[in-house]
């Protein structure tokens, strides 16, 4: 069985940053990536928006409630064309991919996952998660004790001016 390096980005962020050196470093160590989108948009806010869309329609609003139910049908289409893209920079690598997604916080799906498959043998975060204050400092620590696997941080580039 083949091992793989596991690449957690957020699916609605900058997701192809960190990507490319994702790929370059499974390529030099002769293993697949495996992908985990997070979507930071959780179930709670799926409901309170299909629950506002309802309102609105009740209400007479059909084109409002048509407009919210639509973003969610954007989202979509983008989650895809994202998942395509993923999959096409690594076959033009020829590393093996696999997508897999989670609405929940980066430590618990990152820890879900690794029982799941167990031939994952590092763990990279993108710029993406680990900028911005996704990730403390306190969940960090606790998803580096948690993996029993290496843990990688990627920063964004800075060039200077």
């Amino acid at each position: 069985m083949r091992k793989n390096l596991l690449f957690v980005t957020y699916h609605d962020e900058d997701s192809e940053a960190g990507l490319g050196y994702a790929i370059d470093l499974a390529t030099m160590m002769k293993k697949g990536l495996s992908v985990l989108l997070l979507n930071k948009k959780g179930l709670w806010q799926k409901f309170d928006n299909l629950m506002t869309a309802i309102t609105f329609a009740e209400a007479g609003e059909h084109e409002t409630a048509r407009e919210i139910l639509s973003e969610d049908g954007t989202e979509k289409k983008g989650f895809r064309e994202r998942i395509a893209s993923f999959t096409e920079r690594c076959s033009k690598s020829n590393v093996d991919v696999s997508i897999h997604t989670a609405e929940t916080d980066v430590v618990s799906a990152v820890k879900d996952l690794l029982t799941q498959k167990v031939g994952i043998d590092m763990v990279l975060l993108s710029p993406s998660v680990t900028n911005n204050g996704h990730v403390s400092s306190k969940e960090l620590n606790r998803l580096v004790k948690t993996a029993s696997r290496p843990v990688v941080t990627m920063a964004r580039n800075v060039y200077a001016t």
